[in-house]
């Protein structure tokens, strides 16, 4: 079974600053992680390895310090890894980089799974892992929880859901999306670990994978961030004491003060 899994460099949340003049966040310097809920997408992709055998291939798509995360994937068991990493691919909306995932994942070739983490913890939009489905034309499942089955060309999975879940069937090859109730990732191995260190990553630019250079990087991106803030702290805070009773007093107090009950 061949198995695609994407894979973010995302800003250590605790670290994240932002370029007022241009709007983007500022990663230079700044520590940076595999996206969290990738790692749940890495750890199911190897354990379907380790049930039916197969391979694992990581791609990312990034500056060239994103082989950092890369790596990382390898300690932690992937077999293969891509990165995507070309100028033009720099200022990349959604859609744009989806464009260039689907185009980096035909080049791949063969496969029968691609998995990613629900979403980003930078951007938070969760329109990757679709987009890239659509654009390759493969069946798309979101919030994927646990994997009950697979079997020849065909998936059954439980789907999260807001109350419970969905067990749905999908073909194959598919493109799902994982939350982190699905497992456990593991942590990395001295073997894994020997092998990401001796990694050399060649970066495959725009024209490696044949990207149409209207659908790539700024220009093709649809939608573009016209201003991006932190937020500003606002009024006077304070911190109530005392046991529950208490607490639940002196604020319904304050509240009438303020005019708010």
């Amino acid at each position: 079974m061949n198995i695609i899994v994407l894979v973010k460099q995302v800003p250590d949340t605790s670290e994240v600053k932002i370029n007022r003049e241009t709007n983007t966040l500022i990663r230079d310097g700044v520590p940076s992680i595999i996206n969290p809920y990738d790692r749940y997408a890495i750890e199911e992709a190897i354990r379907l390895r380790e049930k039916h055998g197969g391979k694992v291939t990581a791609v990312t798509m990034g500056p060239p310090q994103a082989v950092e995360a890369l790596k990382e994937a390898v300690s932690l068991g992937v077999d293969d890894v891509v990165l995507l990493s070309d100028r033009a691919f720099a200022g990349a909306d959604t859609w744009a980089t989806s464009y260039a995932l689907s185009q980096g994942i035909r080049k791949i070739g063969d496969f029968d799974l691609v998995i990613a983490g629900k979403q980003a913890i930078d951007g938070d939009t969760a329109q990757v892992g679709p987009e890239t489905a659509d654009m390759l034309g493969i069946p798309f499942v979101a919030y994927i929880r646990k994997i009950e089955q697979v079997e020849g060309n065909k998936m059954v999975a439980e789907r999260l859901m807001d109350e419970g879940y969905d067990v749905v069937e999908t073909s194959l090859p598919a493109l799902i999306t994982v939350v982190k109730e699905i497992n456990e990732p593991r942590v990395p191995s001295l073997k894994g670990k020997m092998k990401a260190k001796n990694l050399k990553v060649a970066a495959w630019s725009a024209a490696d994978i044949g990207a149409d250079q209207n659908k790539i990087g700024l220009r093709g991106s649809p939608t573009q961030v016209v201003r991006i803030f932190p937020p500003t702290p606002r009024g006077q805070r304070e911190i109530l004491s005392g046991s529950v009773e208490e607490q639940v007093a002196s604020l319904a107090k304050k509240l009438k003060e303020q005019s708010l009950i």
